[in-house]
């Protein structure tokens, strides 16, 4: 099984109370933390602008700007986004951020890329909010662009929500045909046919019974277009709530509790539930036998988050010392 690790970047109040002075040297240094070892194959961030379970007004740093930043200061994690909202930038345009990132990286960008879901930060940014069918139109036609400009260094289309003509890249990425496409979300009639068309990996629902459903829908599509479903590795995100006993991992969901009390007091009940009841809680050994249940219905890449990342590693360095080995 293949790891990858969030790193905070605010949106999910995970930098409160640091100062702002602070926040590039904490995140840097969790990176570089991921970079050094080898637990984690990779390393990523959200494309969000407002914070959430609510926009309060907390820090939330741009993703993409993150991703050149980590691709010029680490050497071996590969960089994604979890994941890109095509509306929120001309697809073009697009390909030449993901395309200069991948050389600065050396190689080592993945393309993470949805249709979005924020309504607040949508329309507070001018976007509007169109209906999912639309959004969904809008990421099928930017998946399009990407593939023309990182194959061909040029993109021409008329579509009903971009119209390109001649559009150049140069030069191209690194990778040859692009940073590989990560399509997320688990919509069934046409994400995952979008996915099945495009992706090497997707990303959605990571529970047991929900990944195995979503899973046997995507090769329903698959089987459709004439494409074997083995091409498509199929992950999920997981919030990882880790402790040596029961009593540590009680301790952990209380300081979540507490913390979330600082700053979204009317939502932190409901966040804390969300932790409480999620896939990857409990000790080592409970955790690893959860995830090889997972592993046997084919999700063999974990994208995890630690909510107490900015302030205490120890969730991380127990789950590197006795969750990673025993999955590979």
């Amino acid at each position: 099984m293949r790891f990858g690790l969030f790193i905070p970047q605010g949106w999910r109040q995970d930098l409160t109370g640091i100062d702002v002075t602070e926040h590039w040297a904490v995140m840097h240094g969790l990176a570089q933390h991921a970079d050094d070892g080898d637990a984690w194959e990779s390393i990523w961030v959200y494309d969000h602008f407002h914070a959430v379970p609510e926009p309060n007004g907390e820090a939330t740093h741009e993703a993409w700007s993150l991703i050149s930043a980590y691709a010029a200061s680490t050497h071996r994690v590969r960089l994604g986004q979890m994941c890109t909202c095509m509306s929120y930038r001309n697809p073009a345009y697009l390909a030449k951020v993901a395309a200069t990132a991948d050389i600065i990286s050396g190689g080592r960008v993945e393309m993470g890329i949805g249709a979005g879901w924020y309504e607040h930060e949508w329309r507070a940014y001018g976007y509007g909010f169109p209906r999912a069918g639309e959004r969904i139109a809008a990421l099928e036609e930017g998946v399009q662009i990407f593939r023309q400009m990182w194959n061909d260094g040029t993109a021409t289309l008329d579509g009903t929500h971009y119209q390109v003509a001649g559009a150049q890249l140069s030069p191209l990425p690194l990778q040859v045909g692009g940073p590989p496409l990560w399509i997320a979300g688990g919509g069934e009639r046409k994400t995952l046919r979008i996915a099945a068309q495009h992706a090497r990996y997707t990303n959605f629902d990571g529970t047991i019974d929900g990944f195995t459903h979503k899973s046997e829908v995507l090769a329903g599509h698959c089987a459709d277009l004439g494409r074997d479903p083995s091409e498509i590795t199929r992950s999920a995100n997981y919030n990882v709530v880790i402790g040596e006993t029961a009593a540590d991992v009680a301790d952990r969901l209380a300081w979540i509790g507490d913390h979330y009390r600082r700053t979204v007091p009317a939502k932190a009940d409901g966040v804390l539930e969300e932790f409480r009841t999620g896939t990857l809680v409990g000790t080592p050994e409970q955790i690893v036998e959860t995830l090889h249940t997972l592993e046997a219905v084919g999700m063999t890449y974990a994208i995890t988050y630690f909510a107490e990342a900015a302030y205490d590693r120890s969730g991380i360095e127990l789950f590197e010392q006795q969750v990673v080995p025993a999955l590979r």
